[in-house]
């Protein structure tokens, strides 16, 4: 596949398993900035190469070799991801682009390494889940802290927005995978969110609540 097929194939991943349904051309062509056109025209190479079920009008899926090849894509970002923090001391928010290069490397071997050299993670900086060589996921019961009720605690264990601009906030706000917090109270007006992180009391809006994943403890 060229780098471009494989962009696709891992896009139209991220949003089937966000949207839990087949996805429309003009929503890939949302997340992969390009024209409606070219998506169809992509569309059509990966489903002659049986990665993709598409008919004109209808929405698109990947077939079963399209969603262990997008799963191996996943697999060698979220992979490089940990050792660029682990071993190269890259922060959370600086490796994203980094990998997005790094995920195009063909060898299979090489990759099985690197996993085995890491100590076979089952999960990214972020909090994502990294598929295993077979393309098995290992899932946690996890919430979005803005569903939380009052007194209950949680890990944080994942972020649903990677941006580096947020993960820059976590940083000035102390709050990482693993932080323990506490959900004190909700503000009816608009929904901010007083919590307790490392003994320390803070305010936090819904939209912060709403991109941080935890684990109930």
């Amino acid at each position: 596949m060229t780098f471009s097929e494989e962009n696709y194939l891992k896009s139209i991943y991220h949003l089937t398993a966000a949207l839990e349904t087949e996805v429309s051309t003009n929503a890939i062509a949302e997340i992969m900035e390009t024209k409606a056109s070219s998506v169809t025209d992509m569309l059509k190479k990966l489903a002659e190469k049986d990665l993709v079920n598409y008919k004109k009008y209808q929405g698109v899926s990947l077939t079963e070799n399209g969603k262990l090849a997008a799963k191996m894509i996943v697999r060698k970002h979220r992979l490089w991801e940990v050792f660029l923090v682990e071993k190269l001391n890259f922060s959370w928010d600086e490796v994203h682009e980094i990998a997005e290069q790094l995920e195009h490397i063909k060898s299979e071997q090489l990759i099985n390494r690197l996993d085995d050299f890491l100590g076979n993670p089952t999960e990214d900086p972020h909090g994502d889940p990294i598929p295993d060589a077979n393309g098995r996921i290992i899932k946690i019961e996890k919430h979005l802290l803005s569903e939380l009720s009052e007194n209950q605690t949680g890990i944080c264990v994942g972020v649903k927005d990677t941006s580096s601009e947020f993960l820059k906030y976590l940083d000035k706000q102390g709050i990482a995978l693993g932080s323990k917090i506490g959900f004190l109270s909700k503000e009816s007006f608009d929904l901010s969110v007083r919590i307790k992180v490392n003994e320390r009391e803070l305010s936090i809006s819904n939209k912060i609540a709403s991109n941080l994943f935890v684990k109930l403890v």
